[in-house]
């Protein structure tokens, strides 16, 4: 690219401030907008990155106004008829999706793409990880803040790209990998793909995408159109298959033990340094995903760093995330935010924590989401013992008459009430608790940590 200059619109997502982390790195002048001031963008200003927040043509700066040496990058949640975007494709600028620039950084690299519908951050950043821990090697783009790299973006040197393949617009499209893990395909986003049979159609033109000899990682029992010309290797929490864990030993505070089984033979006694069952699953899915680049290499797994490189994973921000763990008190938050992660991180800690009495705060995000599985999320909230519900957080959307988080109240079938994000921590501060998880996708992080504050005392 013979641009230097480089606009985002939507700077402050997660993938968008790790590619403009990129070009800064690499010496680009760097500028964008974004709705809302985050700490991620205040990070990307105190790197050099000139961030505005208004909707205005004039807040974009002089130096990134003209078409000849500046390239667009914008996320879909961007509206097309911004008028900053409007600004950009009138005046001829070459403006490309997150996923478009994705693809272009990924040529020339060994791409280990993660997609699904849930669980695909957890996995892409514990497979950057092992690539670091193991050889310390490999370069990542992140859909989350990792604990162990301090952000969501890697560089180092070598081949290796771990990358969120994003199936939001049908993004991930536009990759083309080497290794490929599908976690989950479930009917979600239907704003954009209007069903399921289109979302599954949607992950069989991904998987087709995977290079000739190269290998898709599937989860045990998801049914998509499976191409000719690549291995395929199942992968399961327990189910035997491919890859899969045996020997599950909980212990102390939701940490587990267990052995994961592989076609060339068993790794014993792993641990991984975060805790939930749920992880478990998706670190099998990690361990798949090395086993297949180490072949590509024609080496074998070397298993003692595979397990040091487990059982030093810190886990990614809002993802299983502990703020109490004490036997009397309990706070986590999560940034599930579809029905079938509520009930797997449920599970979770339901299985982490037997016998004891949980409460779930849910905030729901978008309300095409909310209208389309109200349903769902009630049935995945009814395996807690008491729902909190947060009205829903809109995003990129308009709200929607009758669409509300008390549609999904009304269809639970524990207790369940009804709080404003703000009078959260003044509400558990008078409630009896015990185990708490906070969950949700949109902006109730703002408030985990007074959360937290409140339930320490209780500790």
């Amino acid at each position: 690219m013979k641009e230097q200059k480089i606009y985002f619109m939507g700077i402050g997502g997660i993938g968008m401030s790790a590619l403009a982390r990129y070009f800064l790195h690499e010496g680009w002048q760097v500028a964008g907008y974004d709705r809302t001031e985050t700490p991620l963008t205040h990070e990307l200003a105190a790197e050099g990155a000139a961030v505005n927040y208004e909707d205005s043509v004039e807040a974009i700066p002089e130096a990134f106004r003209s078409a000849e040496d500046t390239i667009v990058v914008y996320t879909p949640a961007v509206p097309q008829d911004h008028p900053q975007m409007q600004f950009f494709v009138q005046g001829g600028f070459k403006v490309e999706k997150r996923s478009q620039m994705l693809g272009h950084l990924s040529a020339g690299k060994y791409v280990m793409a993660v997609a699904g519908t849930h669980g695909k951050t957890t996995t892409s950043t514990l497979i950057a990880w092992l690539n670091y821990s193991m050889q310390e090697d490999g370069n990542a783009f992140l859909g989350g803040i990792s604990k162990n790299f301090g952000g969501n973006m890697v560089l180092g040197s070598g081949k290796r790209l771990a990358v969120e393949a994003d199936e939001f617009d049908r993004s991930f499209l536009r990759l083309k990998p080497d290794v490929a893990v599908i976690t989950a395909v479930a009917a979600d986003h239907l704003d954009i793909y209007g069903t399921f049979e289109a979302v599954v159609e949607a992950f069989g033109q991904f998987a087709a995408l995977i290079k000739q000899g190269g290998h898709l990682i599937l989860k045990h029992g998801v049914n998509i159109p499976l191409p000719e010309g690549i291995s395929i290797w199942r992968y399961s929490y327990d189910e035997p298959c491919d890859f899969y864990a045996r020997n599950v030993r909980l212990q102390q505070g939701g940490y587990y033990l267990y052995d994961v089984v592989t076609p060339d033979g068993v790794i014993e006694d792993c641990t991984l340094g975060i805790p939930g069952w749920v992880n478990i699953e998706n670190s099998v899915a990690a361990v798949a995903s090395m086993w297949c680049a180490a072949k590509a290499e024609g080496k074998a797994l070397d298993k003692e760093l595979l397990k040091q490189g487990l059982a030093s994973y810190q886990g990614v921000k809002r993802r299983f995330e502990f703020y109490v763990n004490t036997p009397r008190q309990v706070y986590m938050d999560d940034y599930a935010h579809h029905p079938e992660e509520l009930e797997a991180t449920i599970t979770s800690v339901r299985k982490m924590f037997p016998e004891r009495r949980l409460m779930a705060i849910f905030q729901p995000h978008l309300y095409s989401r909310t209208k389309d599985l109200y349903l769902e999320f009630a049935e995945a909230l009814s395996h807690a013992d008491e729902v909190v519900l947060v009205p829903i957080y809109p995003a990129r959307e308009l709200p929607v008459e009758g669409v509300c988080s008390e549609m999904i109240g009304e269809h639970v079938t524990k207790p369940w009430v009804v709080r404003e994000r703000e009078e959260l921590a003044g509400y558990l501060a008078e409630a009896d608790t015990d185990v708490v998880v906070s969950f949700g996708a949109g902006n109730i992080d703002v408030y985990c940590q007074a959360i937290a504050d409140v339930l320490a005392k209780k500790a």
